[in-house]
C-alpha cells in the first residue's frame, strides 16, 4: 500500500496494491496489521451508501464519541472531503479532497475530530466505509457543507442535500465547547 501525502498530514490517501491479469483484478481493500501500524483502525462498523449524480453529503463527525472512517468507492467516483474542526488545531477550518472512485481504487483515511463529506460524480456511486466507533446520534454534529468560511471547491453546481445538511451551522457558529480539540 502507498500513503499519498495531503495538505492536512493526519489525513491520508492511501493506494492499495492491484494485482491485475486477463480475469480481472485483485486487492486487498483492508488487512488490520498494515494499516494499524499506521494508526488506522481498529474498526467496529462498516457502512455503505448509494447515491446519484449531484448528491452531496455531510459533512458529518461525531463528538464525544469520535468516529474515524476508512472510505472507498465500490461503484461510481466521487468527490471526497474532509475539514479539520478540532478547535487548536494549526490546521482548523481547512479542508482537503480527492476524487475517489471504482476505477482508482484510492482509500481515504479520516481521522477522528474531522468532518466529512462527499459529492457523487458519476451517475451512481456506492460508498463504503468502515467506522472505529458505532453511529452515535446522541454526539452527531453536522458543519454547513457550503460554509463560505471554509470555501470548498466542490465540483458540482447546486447540489442535492438532505434536510437535515441544509440545516447545518456554519463552523464559527457551533460554540468551542461542542467540538474536539487538538492533542
Amino acid at each position: 500500500m502507498e500513503v499519498q501525502p495531503l495538505a492536512i498530514p493526519e489525513v491520508m490517501l492511501l493506494r492499495p496494491r492491484i494485482h491485475v491479469d486477463p480475469r480481472g483484478y485483485f486487492f486487498e481493500s483492508y488487512r488490520e496489521r498494515p494499516y494499524m501500524e499506521l494508526g488506522i483502525g481498529p474498526f467496529v462498523q462498516d457502512n455503505v451508501s448509494r447515491s446519484t449524480r449531484g448528491v452531496l453529503r455531510g459533512l458529518h463527525l461525531q463528538h464525544p464519541q469520535g468516529q474515524g472512517k476508512l472510505v472507498h468507492v465500490l461503484v461510481g467516483e466521487v468527490f471526497d472531503v474532509a475539514v479539520d474542526v478540532r478547535v487548536g488545531s494549526p490546521s482548523f477550518g481547512r479542508w482537503v479532497g480527492a476524487k475517489l472512485s471504482a476505477e482508482n481504487k484510492l482509500q481515504l483515511w479520516i481521522p477522528e475530530g474531522f468532518a466529512h463529506g462527499f459529492c457523487v460524480l458519476s451517475e451512481e456511486a456506492v460508498f463504503a466505509y468502515k467506522c472505529t466507533a458505532e453511529y452515535s446520534p446522541e454526539t452527531e454534529l453536522g458543519v454547513r457543507f457550503d460554509d463560505p468560511d471554509l470555501a470548498i471547491d466542490w465540483p458540482i453546481a447546486d447540489p442535492l442535500v438532505s434536510a437535515k445538511d441544509a440545516a447545518h451551522p456554519r463552523l464559527r457558529d457551533i460554540p468551542e465547547g461542542r467540538l474536539p480539540r487538538h492533542g
